[in-house]
């Protein structure tokens, strides 16, 4: 079936903020704050500004990793932004990344603000000395694999979910063009994988743990209730590395971290300390306490 109606582009373009879909008020054609609030402060080393999207979830994952490895300067709080309401365009968060985009980390210890989800994974591994080959070549490929991801992702959630699942019509055009190019980087990743155990080889690293909470979740069909619509059954080794990743403990707690939606026991609004995911899930708190 083809779009009813044609679109003629005007002279020029005018922002209409009730013509986004479910998300339009988390988009707008400017920057900067649009009211003065502060970012909370806690206690631990590392600061992190967040939702449970897949670009939340790298680097909740990746702290989790760390500190399962003993590494206590990992220690953070993750405090939750409520991008819905705009949190994201508050002044204290636009000082720490001009582009009003979760995640953003702040590390205390050296002052420095790290904004991009794939930038701040990259900062911890050579902060930390983890999840980052120290071989040439083994990193290069690594790298190769982080900045994929980086680049691919948009088609699959700005694209391909965005058509499908949140505008407030459904086009074939673009549902077709993202379609095909989700399918062929799920392809890209199945040819890889039939050949190695892990992104860049026998190794867990920060390219895996990027690239899972984006095609890890969609072929163990979490993403888009769209898992039937592009046979995701069929790419059987990202199936067998998804359900690798997903049964690490560091893994499943990481995905809990500043997640408001799903299973209340799968819901870890904010985490200022390792006992909050045994006491303070939201299945576990009173609703007058709830975040």
């Amino acid at each position: 079936m083809s779009d009813t109606a044609s679109y003629e582009p005007p002279k020029v373009w005018v922002w209409d903020a009730e013509n986004g879909g479910n998300w339009s008020k988390i988009n707008r054609p400017i920057a900067g704050a649009t009211h003065e609030a502060k970012l909370p402060r806690g206690e631990h080393p590392l600061q992190l500004y967040s939702l449970g999207t897949p670009n939340g979830q790298k680097v909740t994952i990746m702290l989790e990793e760390l500190l399962a490895l003993g590494e206590t300067g990992a220690e953070y709080d993750a405090h939750l932004i409520r991008i819905a309401d705009g949190e994201q365009f508050s002044s204290g968060f636009v000082e720490l990344n001009p582009n009003s985009k979760i995640p953003v980390l702040l590390d205390t210890g050296t002052g420095s603000r790290v904004f991009e989800s794939g930038a701040i994974l990259l900062y911890l591994a050579e902060k930390f000395g983890h999840f980052l080959p120290k071989d040439p070549a083994a990193r290069t490929e690594a790298l190769n694999w982080l900045f994929w991801l980086q680049g691919s992702a948009p088609y699959l959630g700005g694209g391909f979910g965005h058509f499908y699942a949140y505008a407030p019509e459904k086009f074939e055009y673009p549902i077709n063009r993202f379609t095909m190019e989700v399918k062929r980087q799920l392809d890209v990743l199945d040819r890889e994988l039939s050949a190695r155990r892990y992104l860049s080889g026998d190794d867990y690293t920060i390219a895996d743990m990027v690239t899972f909470p984006w095609y890890g979740n969609l072929v163990l069909g979490q993403a888009y209730g769209a898992g039937e619509f592009l046979q995701v059954e069929s790419y059987k080794n990202v199936r067998r590395w998804a359900d690798e990743i997903l049964a690490r403990p560091a893994v499943r707690r990481g995905r809990m971290v500043n997640r408001t939606w799903g299973d209340p026991a799968g819901q870890l609004h904010e985490r200022h300390d390792a006992s909050d995911f045994d006491l303070k899930t939201q299945d576990k708190l009173a609703p007058e306490n709830a975040a």
